[in-house]
């Protein structure tokens, strides 16, 4: 369980509270023991049931002269007071410290409530907080509906089987152990062989616990497998209807729903033994204790009052012995969660700041990749191969290639959403790695094919990042990238809310309000994954123009899909499984008569 000791590691940061659950929870057990200490011998010598001595002993610290003290004066009390006096105060007595035992339990929990609270908060905080951090090429292996279930559904079942145990793990062991004391105290040999009998049970329980990890790690995959066809579904729901699909996709998801149902069973079933299983075995102990005992007394080893505080004492523990099991169980089937949200905790961080970083200021002269090479985790070949080129402040770079041929991985890496397996890639001479990576991010404006928008409004969409922007200069961009004319046309106009991603716009629409973001910005460096694609050929003409007017002076770097857009580039280079095959000015090239001129040709061709 080592993932769940690794979550309860936050708790370092709540040592106040934590100083106070332990301490409010170590008197709520001194009270309970001290109630039942109090009235079961009382009651037995009130009853007649042992026999007080006949002369005061002297008071000493060891047991048969504290019970002896006790009884001399309890009975005495009872010769003066009355038999119905002394049992009223006993009652009274035990009153007291039943009250008190139970206000310092609800205090444990009330200071118990915001470690909880604060480690759930800590722990999600982190898991965003990683995945923010993450490098782009980490969610290209796995699942989003995977991700979104390991901060949600897994985090919740820690919530639910480790929090919800957390006060048991602090007061039972607590309880257990003050009581087991006193239970040596009372009589050592009876207790020690209670001792030699318990590993029996405890096996049980640890091989039950174990079939429970198993099953309750394969719950939460298929958790998220589940998860994570539900969300497929959600966003390609225009395609499922279009073909249709329906009737497939219900199928998958009967499958998927019908595993995760199976696996679940089996794990509340297998969990659902904890606390018959535990309350088996107690019983069975109690019933040896009673039986022993008994022996005990019958050979004169143990008086008949000793017999009933040990049996009400041990029967005591029993309940804090169950539910320590139950937390048992419960931690097992949370390790299956804690160690999935570690795996995200955990994953590496191929993009790391160096540890002293240089602030990046102003963008002067050039952009250099000289001899760079990057591949995957999962390749075993490189993805981009000894790419060279320079680009001057100012011009126009357009890189165009078939499909797979290493753009898109080309244009991730100099924002740093990867880094480079080899090579150096300057910005103005300094490599770019030893760079402030928000300091770096700060100076470019990307615009990708696809586009990316919250469920929120226009204005903060466009503003998304910033502060304090006024409605002018969002209006200024809007302006540049040709929206701003349909945004007024709407009743609330740019505190209209566009739905998920946009939903509620065309694709040219989402498309021109990703450009004002990224206008906004003013960037001295603009990537452009083909950012007019979406739009038809009137609204292209005018948002590329908008482009070109509003970023005089900056360096555009720009994949190019459609190869009618890249003829006035400053530059062109031409990819070709991760390498630069061909690289100039769009006139250069079609005289060369190479891969580039057959690219134009097929584009043609095609349209």
């Amino acid at each position: 369980m080592k993932n769940i000791f690794r979550i309860l590691g936050y708790m370092k940061n709540y040592k106040k509270f934590i100083i106070l659950n332990i301490s409010f929870n170590t008197l709520h057990i001194v009270f309970n023991l001290f109630s039942l200490a109090m009235i079961v011998p009382f009651v037995s010598i009130l009853f007649g049931l042992v026999e007080a001595p006949e002369t005061l002993p002297e008071l000493s610290f060891s047991k048969e002269a504290v019970v002896g003290y006790l009884s001399y004066q309890l009975n005495a009390y009872k010769d003066s007071l009355g038999f119905f006096t002394c049992l009223i105060y006993i009652c009274i007595g035990f009153f007291i410290f039943t009250f008190l035992s139970n206000l310092c339990r609800y205090m444990g929990m009330y200071f118990l409530t915001p470690i909880r609270n604060g480690i759930l908060n800590d722990l999600r905080t982190d898991i965003y907080k990683k995945i923010t951090i993450l490098p782009v090429s980490y969610f290209s292996s796995v699942r989003r509906g995977d991700v979104v279930s390991r901060m949600t559904s897994d985090t919740s079942t820690v919530e639910w089987t480790v929090f919800t145990s957390l006060q048991m793990v602090v007061k039972d062991p607590l309880m257990i152990l003050i009581f087991s004391v006193s239970l040596f105290v009372i009589n050592w040999q009876f207790m020690l062989f209670i001792l030699i009998i318990m590993p029996l049970p405890m096996a049980l329980i640890r091989r039950v616990s174990v079939l429970l990890n198993k099953d309750s790690a394969k719950g939460q995959q298929k958790s998220a497998d589940l998860l994570s066809f539900s969300e497929e579904a959600l966003s390609g729901v225009k395609i499922i209807k279009s073909i249709p699909a329906e009737t497939i996709t219900q199928k998958r998801f009967d499958i998927h729903n019908r595993r995760y149902e199976k696996i679940s069973n089996r794990v509340v079933a297998r969990n659902a033994l904890a606390s018959p299983l535990s309350e088996f075995f107690s019983m069975m102990l109690l019933s040896i204790i009673i039986v022993g005992g008994g022996v005990f007394v019958l050979k004169g080893q143990m008086n008949a009052g000793v017999l009933i505080a040990f049996t009400v004492i041990f029967s005591r523990v029993i309940s804090p012995i169950k539910e320590l099991i139950t937390a048992y169980y419960n931690f097992k089937r949370g390790e299956a969660a804690a160690e999935r949200i570690y795996q995200v905790l955990d994953a590496e961080e191929r993009v790391e700041e160096c540890s002293d970083p240089v602030f990046m200021q102003d963008f002067k002269q050039k952009i250099e990749f000289r001899n760079v090479c990057f591949e995957y985790d999962n390749k075993d070949s490189f993805s981009l191969k000894n790419i060279n080129f320079t680009l001057n402040k100012g011009e126009k770079l357009a890189i165009v290639g078939a499909s797979g041929a290493g753009k898109t991985t080309l244009f991730d890496l100099l924002p740093r959403f990867a880094d480079i397996t080899a090579g150096e890639i300057l910005i103005d001479g300094v490599d770019i790695r030893k760079m402030q990576i928000n300091s770096l991010r700060s100076h470019i404006g990307i615009v990708t094919q696809h586009s990316v928008l919250f469920n929120d409004t226009i204005y903060n969409n466009i503003t998304f990042g910033l502060k304090n922007v006024s409605l002018s200069e969002v209006e200024k961009v809007a302006n540049l990238a040709n929206i701003d004319e349909f945004i007024n046309s709407l009743p609330e106009k740019y505190q209209t809310n566009i739905g998920d991603n946009g939903t509620n716009l065309s694709g040219g629409q989402r498309q021109r309000i990703c450009i004002a973001r990224a206008l906004l910005r003013n960037p001295e460096i603009l990537l452009l994954d083909e950012a007019t694609s979406a739009m038809d050929s009137e609204n292209e003409k005018k948002v590329s123009l908008a482009i070109d007017n509003a970023m005089n002076n900056r360096t555009i770097i720009s994949i190019a899909h459609r190869l009618s857009t890249v003829s006035n580039a400053d530059k062109i280079i031409v990819m070709e499984n991760g390498r630069i095959v061909e690289a100039g000015k769009h006139s250069e090239l079609m005289k060369k008569e190479g891969y580039y001129k057959t690219l134009v040709n097929y584009s043609k061709n095609k349209n």
